[in-house]
């Protein structure tokens, strides 16, 4: 089994190293992480990572920042990975945070640690557990 990675390199909080983390704690799987600049540049990468890589699921890391703008564009980084999704059959589990989430940088910092964990481990489930 081979689990993908891609994340941002715009986040505040490096979420593709805790995903590795939280998935090294929970099985023995192939890793294969991408770091590309921007949210909206997911999408392809999972699809490179799904076709070219052959990985069994992957997870999209991002954390857009709190203004219109950026929900914007989360949300065309979101319609992009949906895409991915039905062009490849394979899930790709998003996982962003957005700044506008957290009052400060210690609670933001939190929440994307907790939030991708979770996710790692839901991605693990749905791998080895359809």
């Amino acid at each position: 089994m081979k689990i993908g990675i891609v994340d941002t390199t715009f986040a505040r909080v490096n979420m593709g190293s805790i995903a590795v983390d939280e998935l090294k704690k929970h099985a023995s799987v192939g890793i294969e992480r991408v770091t590309v600049p921007g949210i909206k540049d997911l999408p392809v990468a999972c699809k490179k990572l799904i076709e070219e890589r052959k990985c069994d699921i992957v997870m999209a890391l991002g954390m857009p920042g709190g203004k219109e703008k950026d929900r914007m564009c989360a949300h065309e980084a979101s319609m992009g990975l949906i895409t991915c999704q039905l062009m490849t059959n394979t899930h790709i589990v998003e996982v962003f945070v957005h700044e506008d989430e957290a009052k400060d940088d210690r609670e933001l910092a939190w929440l994307a640690e907790s939030r991708t964990r979770e996710h790692a481990e839901n991605a693990i489930k749905m791998v080895l557990h359809p």
